[in-house]
């Protein structure tokens, strides 16, 4: 390194005193100049317009999450399409098949999760053996 320590050190220690002063300053002067009340629902939970009813330790059926991670993996792989997408010039032939190769195995995992009934919304899905 070209310079002493404490001379690379000093803007990041500057900035942080300038954050931190920031920060305290906002939360004293949204203490002194925010609203107080004290009303009988004010420390009650509400969302969407419903007050809270009954426990938040509420279980949900599994149906609800197995789309959600689906579309996270399959959406994710999309990213992998783009940045391909991008850059297919440098990547040439070989690029595009490997990207080949990729979606490929994508439809493969698509087909199965298909096969095994992870899609079906019904009460009971009807798993078949593979």
């Amino acid at each position: 390194m070209d310079g002493n320590v404490n001379t690379l050190l000093w803007p990041i220690i500057v900035y942080s005193g300038a954050v931190l002063l920031l920060a305290a300053s906002l939360l004293v002067i949204s203490y002194f100049l925010g609203q107080r009340h004290e009303e009988r629902a004010t420390g009650l939970p509400y969302e969407s317009g419903i007050f809270a009813t009954g426990s938040a330790r509420v279980r949900f059926d599994i149906k609800f999450y197995l789309p959600a991670i689906f579309f996270v993996i399959f959406d994710l792989e999309a990213v992998f399409i783009f940045a391909w997408a991008v850059a297919i010039r440098e990547t040439g032939w070989a690029g595009y098949i490997e990207v080949l190769v990729f979606v490929l195995v994508l439809l493969a995992a698509l087909a199965y999760i298909w096969k095994i009934g992870a899609l079906d919304w019904r009460t009971k899905p009807a798993r078949k053996e593979a």
